[in-house]
């Protein structure tokens, strides 16, 4: 707690202050410290009415870069000192796009288009274009219903870039570690990182205990499967005994020799379902999409 810049003594004043200066409800505030670390302010703002978001100053391209993802329509309500006292301004985000933040303290930030539920499975087209081939849409939401996030996981996803994005978003109060061999796949990702505004994405470039011991031990991982898979699999086990994972391939036999693979390994709870997608074209005929195979466990079963 001490190491926080805002204790709750201070959020609570900050709370009382806009509470006395404005008719927002606080039972449907949400409240963002983006001094700590990984924490998303605009997936955060996109997904919430309102949003008491404590910063300390500097960040000189905060309002464009909302701006810049679609938030201009949002009300910021500020002070201009450092403290939950005096005159409160009011601006539309819109206009504020030149401006930095110039002290520590809270603004209020109300977006009237907030999307209070997270839609899983966006389109591909939401995603930078770059060397990543992306998963379908409807293959990535089953993928993630199957991994079953909470909101502070820490989840390990290896070569599925747009899995990482929408875990990222799903499990905004934990941590994804994103790990990409590729460069220009790894530039892609920061591509996304940077469109998205995610906080809590670190990307290595390998897995091994040295890569791994800077980093929160994940309680879940999603691995696209590759000849390196079992070493991967077995450092993530020494990490964490009672790891879950979901493998993803489109390789029959890699999807048949995976239940004894995780076997050897202590994995149990295995189950192995394939996804079959298909999509009508301009002359009203049915096109088959790849149809991946997922394997899925838990560690120390």
């Amino acid at each position: 707690m001490t190491n926080r810049m805002f204790g709750n003594s201070q959020i609570l004043a900050w709370l009382q202050y806009y509470s006395d200066n404005t008719q927002i409800d606080l039972e449907k505030v949400k409240i963002l410290d983006i001094t700590r670390k990984n924490k998303n302010l605009i997936p955060t703002v996109e997904s919430n009415d309102a949003v008491l978001v404590f910063t300390e100053a500097g960040h000189a391209d905060i309002f464009y870069r909302m701006w810049s993802a679609g938030l201009g329509e949002c009300d910021v309500w500020y002070n201009t000192g450092s403290e939950p006292s005096g005159p409160i301004e009011h601006s539309k985000l819109k206009n504020m796009i030149d401006r930095g933040i110039n002290a520590s303290a809270a603004m209020l930030v109300l977006n009237p288009n907030a999307r209070s539920t997270y839609k899983i499975g966006m389109h591909n087209t939401s995603f930078s274009r770059g060397s990543i081939r992306y998963v379908g849409s409807e293959i990535r939401a089953v993928i993630l219903n199957k991994m079953h996030m909470a909101s502070d996981d820490t989840v390990c996803i290896i070569s599925g870039e747009s899995i990482a994005v929408e875990a990222a978003l799903i499990a905004g109060e934990g941590t994804v570690i994103a790990v990409e061999y590729n460069g220009n796949d790894r530039r892609t990702m920061e591509e996304n990182i940077e469109q998205f505004g995610l906080n809590n994405i670190a990307i290595i470039d390998h897995v091994d205990d040295e890569s791994m011991k800077e980093l929160p031990v994940p309680s879940l991982a999603m691995l696209v499967a590759s000849a390196s898979m079992e070493q991967e699999i077995t450092c993530l086990l020494r990490l964490n005994p009672h790891m879950e994972f979901v493998i993803y391939t489109l390789d029959f036999r890699c999807a048949a020799a995976l239940p004894d693979l995780f076997a050897k390994l202590g994995i149990g709870e295995t189950e192995v379902i394939q996804i079959t997608v298909s999509r009508m074209n301009a002359k009203h005929n049915f096109e088959a999409e790849p149809a991946p195979w997922l394997i899925t466990g838990r560690g120390g079963v």
